[in-house]
C-alpha cells in the first residue's frame, strides 16, 4: 500500500484567516503566507513556496487557475501544485471548506496514489467542484 503524506495548507494572504483556524481546529498543518513571506509575493513565489512544502495552497486568487492548469499551455510548471479555490464570498469560506473536509480528504487520498499528485477544488457558494 502507498504512504499518502499527510494533508496540510498553505493559506494565501487573502483568504480569511476563519479559514486557517477551523482547519486547526480540525487537526490540519497550517501555515499562513503572512509568516512565511511576503505579503505582496508574486503568485510565481507563493506556488512555488506551496509545493515545494507539500501544502495544498489554499486562495481567492483566480490567477492561480490560470498559472497551474491542470491541462493546456503552462502545464510543465507546478505540476505538483494542490489548490483550493475559493469562489464563494468570504465570509462563507471558512464554513464552505468545513462542509467540504471529507471530499478534499477524499480528492487528496486519491491524487496521491495516481500519477498525477495534484488536487483541485474549486468551492463556490452552491456548488463544489474537483478537476482531475
Amino acid at each position: 500500500m502507498v504512504s499518502v503524506p499527510p494533508l496540510k495548507f498553505f493559506i494565501d494572504q487573502c483568504v480569511p484567516d476563519s479559514v486557517g483556524r477551523m482547519l486547526k481546529t480540525a487537526g490540519y498543518g497550517v501555515e499562513l503566507l503572512r509568516e512565511k513571506l511576503a505579503t505582496d509575493a508574486p503568485d510565481q513565489i507563493v506556488a512555488t513556496y506551496s509545493e515545494l512544502s507539500g501544502a495544498v495552497l489554499i486562495s481567492l486568487d483566480r490567477d492561480f487557475k490560470s498559472l497551474a492548469p491542470r491541462v493546456g499551455i503552462g502545464q510543465q510548471r507546478f505540476r505538483r501544485l494542490s489548490r483550493i479555490g475559493i469562489r464563494c464570498d468570504e465570509p462563507d469560506a471558512a464554513n464552505r471548506i468545513e462542509s467540504a473536509l471529507s471530499l478534499i480528504e477524499h480528492e487528496w487520498q486519491r491524487s496521491q496514489r495516481s500519477s498525477d499528485k495534484r488536487m483541485i477544488v474549486e468551492l463556490g457558494p452552491t456548488y463544489i467542484r474537483t478537476v482531475r
